[in-house]
């Protein structure tokens, strides 16, 4: 977690951006990512002289060579503000698309970098900022990353938003990805659900940063994500970069307009909020996807791509609208009766309204089902609180340590109230035992598959959860009609006794 200092500091420097003219947060990300990017590069030539004094043997595969030393971060650093600038806009940036050849990490992240900070005092104040932080010390690289992403205020548009840190953390929990897998998210935007991932193997799996045929499943084969944005796709990569993933399969692939084949039944895992703005062309739609379910609206179809993209017996957690639980279209209805009745529907976690405030208003739900396997019974969620207010400020409910599905301190039964999260990890844990015991009032409970098929496959939580009717206790009527007597009989004795002071 960043401290408050290195936010107040990179607050700053996002002001400074803005009032240098750059106004659109894509490119200040794009801008600081590459002087990140430049400084991590001197970072690693340094290691690579550290251990060539050590064996005495000469640098192996140097970045830099003595014809280039004078564009590190440590050099040009330390130049006045009018040379920097005019070293790193002439000359660094001309290198930094070509270096290391044609198929080096570096030049398929950078090979479209343009450099448009416009003054020397902006890029001064830029390198100044990022060369006081430390990147040693845990995930400051990765974390640094989270927050100015959260800054993206054009999110929203087209589809797009970005999940909630807290929400991808949730889902990375319960899927609990191994080190054999091979993770998927075929609409990555900024690669949340991958870091997410990566994060929790790292923690959970350590073995696969030291075995080195692991590690090199976990840097150049575990990770696939795919967009057609070109801008979104240089951030995801270099967001993969700064959480120490070095050779992410992070490509342009418009997935709903391409064929599957070649990418069919290829990965064990699908972790993914696809963007459900709206319906495409039949004819600028993949006809294999058609094939699976002929609509328009894009939250079926990239259903539709999910199942065609795992492997059997692989497993998904998507963010869908509500409108896929419940949808009336025979679209909607084939497509989940194709999930309970040919895959497992494993749960459907219901998400507040608010979740995606201030981006967007829209209810959605998670799904979480297996390819080629079989319904037994389909686990339902009500998230009523995340941990957050359910506005557009999204303002913290608890302190930090009580945020979140893996809460560092634990919450008291008050505290539930106000986060979930952590119920929800506890309870899927127990879908297979206990929670087959749950009223349908609770929170959480599970509906058998014949339960569903009988409501023609609708998913929606409210159509199974019963409401819990307080029961009144009656007085006999006997009793009632011997009270309405004695009001009676005193009402009369009151007129009575006020036509005698009457007179």
């Amino acid at each position: 977690m960043i401290t408050g200092e290195l936010r107040s500091k990179i607050d700053r420097l996002w002001d400074a951006f803005w009032s240098g003219g750059i106004s659109n947060p894509l490119e200040v990300i794009e801008q600081i990512t590459y002087l990140m990017f430049l400084r991590r590069l001197d970072d690693v030539q340094t290691a690579k002289e550290r251990q060539a004094h050590w064996t005495g043997e000469p640098v192996e595969n140097p970045i830099y060579t003595l014809a280039t030393e004078h564009l590190r971060w440590s050099k040009f650093k330390e130049l006045d503000p009018e040379a920097m600038l005019a070293t790193v806009r002439d000359e660094v940036f001309a290198w930094l698309r070509s270096a290391g050849g044609e198929d080096s990490t570096y030049a398929h992240h950078m090979k479209d970098a343009r450099f448009t900070i416009p003054t020397a005092n902006l890029l001064t104040k830029a390198v100044d900022m990022l060369d006081g932080m430390s990147f040693g010390q845990g995930d400051t690289k990765g974390d640094l990353y989270e927050y100015m992403l959260g800054k993206i205020a054009s999110a929203g548009q087209n589809g797009q938003f970005r999940t909630p840190r807290h929400i991808i953390d949730l889902m990375v929990q319960m899927m609990a990805p191994g080190p054999h897998d091979e993770i998927c998210d075929p609409a990555c935007g900024t690669a949340g659900f991958l870091v997410g991932a990566a994060e929790y193997i790292k923690h959970t799996h350590p073995r696969m940063l030291t075995d080195l045929e692991q590690q090199k499943h976990f840097h150049h084969s575990m990770f696939h994500g795919f967009d057609f944005d070109s801008t979104m796709l240089r951030i995801a990569s270099m967001n993969m970069l700064m959480h120490e993933i070095e050779q992410p399969d992070i490509r342009y692939r418009d997935s709903l307009a391409q064929t599957v084949a070649g990418e069919g039944e290829k990965y064990s895992m699908i972790l993914a909020n696809p963007p459900f703005a709206g319906s495409l062309d039949y004819e600028s739609t993949a006809k294999d996807l058609l094939q699976v379910v002929k609509t328009k609206k894009t939250e079926l179809l990239f259903l539709a791509l999910f199942l065609r993209l795992l492997k059997p017996g692989g497993k998904a957690a998507v963010i869908v609208p509500d409108g896929v639980l419940f949808g009336s279209t025979k679209a909607h209805k084939e497509l989940r009766r194709t999930l309970v009745e040919e895959h497992k529907l494993d749960a459907i976690v219901k998400l507040p309204s608010g979740v995606f405030k201030p981006y967007a208003g829209v209810s959605t739900a998670i799904l979480f089902f297996t390819k080629d396997d079989e319904t037994d019974h389909v686990w339902f969620y009500d998230v009523a609180a995340d941990g957050f207010s359910l506005d557009d400020k999204r303002t913290p409910l608890l302190g930090e340590d009580k945020l979140g599905a893996v809460p560092s301190t634990k919450l008291t039964e008050g505290e539930h109230a106000k986060n979930n999260l952590p119920d929800v990890l506890e309870r899927w844990g127990r879908r297979n035992g206990s929670e087959r015991e749950r009223a349908r009032t609770a929170q959480s409970f599970c509906v058998p598959k014949a339960a569903i098929a009988a409501q023609d496959y609708d998913l929606s939580l409210n159509r199974y959860k019963e409401i819990v009717h307080e029961e009144v206790e009656h007085r006999p009527p006997l009793e009632i009609i011997e009270e309405l007597e004695r009001i009676e009989a005193e009402i009369q004795q009151g007129m009575s006794e006020l036509k005698g002071m009457l007179g």
